[in-house]
């Protein structure tokens, strides 16, 4: 290259405009403002670029607010794709703040932004201009971040928005998430992270068009929680419950997989009682009080649920399982494996008093194994209940295959010694 005299030439300003934006953009955008002072052809690339990036880094906030505001305003792209502004600030927030973030939001979305992110760390919560809600009819993903404060209007529509992320953000009122969540009819995605404190104490979600939503708790609201009603729901997380009330799932119909963990015992019921369409679930319970459970037991991989159910109940007192009579035109459920507890559940060991079991099916080897390892773990159980189908005189073979049964029950060595076991036709 040297023999050739090029070694100074100036190759990449030869690249097309389209190249060079695409370099542009995976640089951090002061890096990128920055070559406007190469020469005359870079001077105003920048200005092109669709994704724009400002960190404040602890400069000063006037400072730093006047240098994003020129920039946008320079800023000549038709479509902004993105923009990420992210503020830390030492002192105890100035009243100012607010004006910076109304500027910025202005600019942005006169700019037709698609995604815009801010994520401010100030001593006291940012009010978010609530007009923005009504001036921007391209917005696609918003993100808020730690010191957002929230006040939504009653009436507005973001119909483009599909992405919400609200991540320790303070709402003004009980009534703003409902009315945020109802103005994104076509919202598909939806993150919450909630911490402590926050004047919101029942999260109302009415979400017709959401798909993926993932809740993270960390308050104290042992009377609040969630109501969901998104019936177009598919993906579910929700973690960090330690002190939620409730969290009702209503008409959820499509749900294909289900993520709960570390919840505490108020929301497990209700969450639980949400979640019978999910077809994968990840369950990391946090004790139940159950003290009363039933189960079908024609449902597929029942005896596992069983298990858990077992584990994470350690109060439980009455345990109902029901095989519910077969549909004749239907195929009944092929039994599994039963997967006993690792460990022997705390009910069995000292709570469980009362077992019964309707439409008994003892040709179902799993029901065997169940029935077995719950007559020799119980040590408090008073009472086990088997009730069998009725029998025609004539079916001899199934007469006999039933005593044997009755004998083989009869003969498990019981952990509790007072245990009366009866059989029932039903």
């Amino acid at each position: 290259l040297r023999k050739q005299g090029v070694v100074n030439r100036d190759r990449i300003s030869q690249f097309p405009e389209a190249l060079l934006l695409q370099i542009l953009s995976r640089l951090p955008t002061k890096d990128a403002i920055a070559t406007s002072v190469l020469s005359k052809r870079w001077r105003s690339i920048w200005k092109m670029v669709p994704r724009l990036e400002f960190n404040s880094h602890y400069q000063n906030l006037h400072k730093f607010s006047e240098n994003v505001a020129r920039s946008l305003l320079l800023h000549k792209a038709p479509i902004l794709e993105s923009l990420h502004i992210k503020v830390t600030d030492r002192l105890e927030g100035r009243s100012e703040s607010d004006i910076y973030i109304g500027i910025w939001s202005g600019i942005a979305f006169a700019r037709h932004v698609r995604e815009f992110v801010l994520h401010l760390f100030f001593k006291r919560p940012v009010r978010f201009p609530s007009s923005m809600f009504n001036s921007n009819n391209t917005l696609e993903t918003l993100k808020l971040k730690c010191s957002v404060r929230l006040d939504v209007p009653s009436r507005f529509c973001m119909k483009s928005l599909r992405t919400l992320h609200l991540l320790s953000v303070d709402f003004i009122d009980n009534k703003s998430i409902r009315y945020l969540i109802s103005g994104c009819p076509n919202l598909e995605n939806l993150v919450i992270d909630r911490g402590y404190p926050n004047v919101v104490r029942t999260f109302v979600i009415l979400a017709p068009s959401l798909k993926t939503l993932s809740i993270k708790d960390y308050g104290r609201l042992e009377d609040g929680g969630y109501v969901i009603t998104a019936p177009s729901l598919r993906y579910l997380k929700i973690k960090e419950f330690s002190h939620c009330g409730c969290c009702l799932i209503d008409n959820a119909p499509m749900l294909v997989e289900a993520n709960i963990g570390n919840v505490s015992y108020l929301a497990n019921e209700t969450i639980l009682g949400s979640l019978k369409s999910a077809k994968r679930l990840f369950l990391d319970l946090s004790p139940l009080e159950l003290v009363n459970l039933e189960m079908d037991t024609r449902k597929a991989e029942w005896s596992n649920l069983l298990a858990l159910m077992l584990e994470s109940s350690p109060k439980l007192q009455v345990l109902k399982l029901t095989d519910q009579p077969l549909d004749l035109n239907k195929v009944g459920v092929i039994g599994g494996k039963w997967n006993q507890p690792k460990n022997v559940p705390e009910c069995l060991l000292s709570h469980l008093k009362k077992f019964v079991w309707k439409g008994y099916d003892w040709e179902r080897g799993e029901e065997k194994e169940v029935a077995t390892y719950i007559l020799k773990k119980a040590s408090q159980l008073k009472n086990a209940i088997f009730f069998t189908s009725s029998i025609q005189s004539k079916e001899l073979n199934r007469l006999e295959e039933r005593c044997q049964m009755i004998k083989e029950l009869d003969g498990v060595v019981r952990a509790s010694s007072s245990c009366h076991l009866e059989f029932v036709e039903w």
